[in-house]
């Protein structure tokens, strides 16, 4: 049986949004947070997370992350809006301060 995957988005301090996939949202935004994360992310720090859903699968998720980096801007917030987004204690809990990302 295949570990579930997940797709989420991350909005930076500049605005903009980034959208990644991963096994673990919880330890990877946390990476992002710390400037461990993708290039994108260490040159524009994440603000907050979105939200993020469960694929069954990593081509599951990699359709879903390429449809969504076609979308606006715009579009990308409405998407996030369905997005599971009780997370953040999660990641709290997993950092070493206790505190999710600031801007």
């Amino acid at each position: 049986m295949t570990k579930p995957w997940y797709l989420y988005l991350i909005e930076c301090t500049d605005g903009s949004i980034y959208t990644g996939i991963t096994v673990d949202v919880a330890a990877r935004y946390l990476s992002h947070c710390q400037g461990r994360g993708a290039r994108y992310t260490r040159a524009h720090p994440p603000r907050q997370l979105l939200g993020y859903e469960c694929h069954p699968d990593r081509s599951s998720a990699s359709r879903a992350e390429y449809r969504i980096k076609q979308l606006s801007p715009p579009a990308k917030r409405k998407y996030a809006l369905n997005l599971t987004q009780t997370f953040e204690s999660e990641v709290a809990a997993s950092s070493e301060s206790g505190e999710p990302c600031q801007p």
